[in-house]
């Protein structure tokens, strides 16, 4: 078992907090290529034209969002498991 000094838990903190942002970002940036593409699924319907593929794309692009969330949870808890490592009393 590996033990770390305290100055790398709070490395480790930083680094995994900078991840959780990236994550956050990563997550809205999905969600508006989602909205996008449902515009142009819409566009598509609307000009009468089969939509098949772009709305499989938007059901891919749920899918991938979804696994995109799973990991920021991960993420989360990792950081509050090293908040408690860096400053138990918190």
């Amino acid at each position: 078992m590996a033990i770390f000094s305290l100055a790398e838990r709070i490395a480790q903190l930083d680094a995994e907090q900078r991840l959780l942002v990236k994550a956050e970002q990563d997550i809205e940036s999905g969600w508006q290529r989602i909205r996008d593409q449902e515009d142009r699924v819409r566009a598509l319907m609307a000009g009468g034209h089969d939509t098949s593929q772009a709305e499989r794309l938007v059901d891919l692009l749920k899918q991938t969002l979804v696994e995109w969330e799973r990991h920021r949870t991960l993420i989360e808890q990792h950081v509050t498991y090293l908040q408690r490592e860096v400053d138990p009393q918190a």
